[in-house]
């Protein structure tokens, strides 16, 4: 199996690559994220996944897009589905075709690590992309080591991003803490 890895940061494979290594897969990382803003921010994730990928001897494809203009055509009028609408389906789409062009049988991606994503919609975006572009698609439930990986990527002192990765994620972020903290201090 010649497997095509997206990721989305470093803290995100961790666990990933480990379990995969473990069944004698060994992946290729793809990172392919045009939707993390602002420029600092996905400088610092890709940045990260450069030397964590070198540090495991892992093969890696930078597939490097910052995409603020595309991102911001493609979601301003309708914000609140943005992920599924752009993020998601850019992405994986994008992960597929360079599968299919690049010699890679089959592909997955970090997104169905996180506990903070759609994952049932990424898999069955990912089953719907299989079949369009004849790549097989490597379905694992990597959530299980969701804590572990975490941990990990802390013990390692990874960059651990605050939230999802585009500007509306983070302001959702700081909405959420204003509400609590108001709740808290009411």
């Amino acid at each position: 199996m010649k497997l095509l890895l997206h990721t989305c940061c470093a803290p995100c494979s961790v666990y990933c690559i480990d379990i995969l290594r473990s069944e004698g897969i060994e992946p290729t990382v793809y990172w392919y994220n045009p939707n993390i803003h602002p420029y600092m921010e996905y400088k610092s994730r890709r940045d990260c996944l450069k030397e964590y990928t070198k540090l495991i001897n892992v093969d890696t494809v930078f597939d490097e897009e910052y995409g603020l203009d595309e991102f911001c055509k493609n979601i301003v009028n309708d914000l609140d589905n943005r992920c599924t609408n752009y993020c998601y389906p850019v992405r994986m789409e994008r992960m597929f075709k360079y599968a299919k062009e690049n010699g890679y049988d089959t592909v997955t991606t970090t997104l169905l690590y996180s506990i903070y994503q759609n994952h049932e919609y990424i898999k069955n975006l990912c089953e719907n992309f299989s079949k369009q572009y004849e790549v097989d698609f490597f379905y694992r439930d990597f959530r299980v080591g969701f804590r572990q990986g975490q941990a990990k990527a802390r013990e390692l002192e990874l960059y651990m991003q605050k939230y999802c990765g585009c500007i509306f994620s983070e302001e959702d972020r700081y909405l959420r803490y204003n509400k609590k903290y108001k709740k808290n201090n009411e």
